[in-house]
């Protein structure tokens, strides 16, 4: 008898939205069988181009179509309350970054999910880039030796049109920040995975070509405090002519990794090598990666699994970025180091 397939549903079809519909359509676990969205424009040209049933209302979505799982592509402060409820309707959630606007409202989608016993997935993407995958492989089995120090810089472009796009976008109550929630945050989360984790932050944000009505940062700068000893300093910015590929270095005793488009190791002893990420097919932007394929396929993966797999990203997972965002405000805040 073949396994009945997963009904899941998509709330949210503007930009991102596409990358989850190939990720679900190319995985034959799963049937994708409706959309929600509150822009009629954006659900009527979903359903053109996929199919499925449109929806204005998630919730009478997620109750008509008795789905298994939703994925939730809105803006940001919509995350949070449609995870939550989503979960309390018996439905398992995979969530675009960021998790939530703050560190309370993760830990409340934290307490959900251990409450209701569904899935929280948090989409970081370039967590599952094979290069990505390589460095963490070589620092946890020691051979480029301990973490010194590391840094992370991001130069990206968007202009008024961008945040002319959405009336959610710039505000602080519904974007949750600038280039550090929205941009760079995939950066900022892998700078962190590779060092371990962070102690202490000392930062400053600041907008400098961003203008009024629009209120969150285009720039930050910020030192971060290594748990292990050592310091990894991190650069974003919006203000650049154009958005190349963000870069992070990892200083090691052994090695210096270098990952950008490609992922460079120089070791001490002058041997050097080079990895690329295979080609992977993907729609939208260049900068947002190929992996969600990827990364979906993982989570569904620890849904069905029968022996309690986890999946790598989960709501604890999810939240170490909102807590050094917050961090890093904080401390632009109080001018001087604040504990993470």
């Amino acid at each position: 008898m073949e396994n009945k397939k997963l009904r899941v549903g998509i709330i949210g079809c503007g930009a991102i939205y596409h990358h989850h519909v190939d990720a679900i359509s190319a995985d034959d676990r799963l049937q994708l069988v409706a959309f929600a969205d509150i822009d009629d424009a954006h659900l009527q040209e979903a359903v053109s181009l996929y199919g499925g049933t449109p929806y204005s209302d998630y919730i009478e979505m997620i109750k008509k179509e008795q789905l298994d799982s939703v994925h939730i592509c809105t803006p940001h402060y919509l995350h949070e309350p449609m995870a939550i409820e989503a979960m309390k309707l018996g439905c398992d959630v995979f969530c675009e970054k960021p998790m939530a606007i703050t560190v309370a409202g993760a830990e409340r989608m934290i307490q959900v999910s251990r409450e209701t016993g569904k899935k929280l997935g948090i989409c970081f993407q370039n967590r599952f880039r094979e290069t990505s995958q390589l460095v963490m492989r070589l620092i946890r089995s020691g051979e480029v030796g301990k973490v010194l120090g590391a840094k992370a810089t991001m130069t990206w472009n968007r202009g008024m049109d961008y945040y002319r796009s959405g009336p959610w976008r710039g505000m602080w109550a519904t974007e949750g920040g600038g280039v550090l929630i929205n941009q760079s945050i995939h950066t900022l989360d892998l700078l962190d995975q590779f060092c371990g984790g962070f102690s202490a932050v000392n930062a400053h944000v600041d907008r400098y070509m961003l203008q009024d009505p629009y209120e969150v940062e285009d720039t930050a700068v910020a030192n971060f405090m290594l748990k292990s000893g050592g310091n990894a300093v991190f650069f974003a910015t919006n203000c650049y002519t154009t958005s190349t590929t963000p870069e992070i270095a990892i200083i090691c005793e052994n090695a210096t990794l270098t990952l950008a488009d490609e992922l460079v190791i120089n070791y001490r002893n002058g041997r050097k090598n080079v990895f690329t990420d295979p080609k992977l097919e993907t729609k939208g932007k260049v900068v947002w990666g190929s992996c969600h394929k990827v990364a979906i396929s993982h989570f569904y993966d620890s849904v069905l699994s029968e022996n309690g797999e986890q999946f790598p990203i989960g709501p604890e997972e999810g939240i170490r970025s909102i807590r050094l965002i917050e961090g890093i405000y904080n401390s632009s805040k109080s001018g001087t180091y604040v504990n993470i």
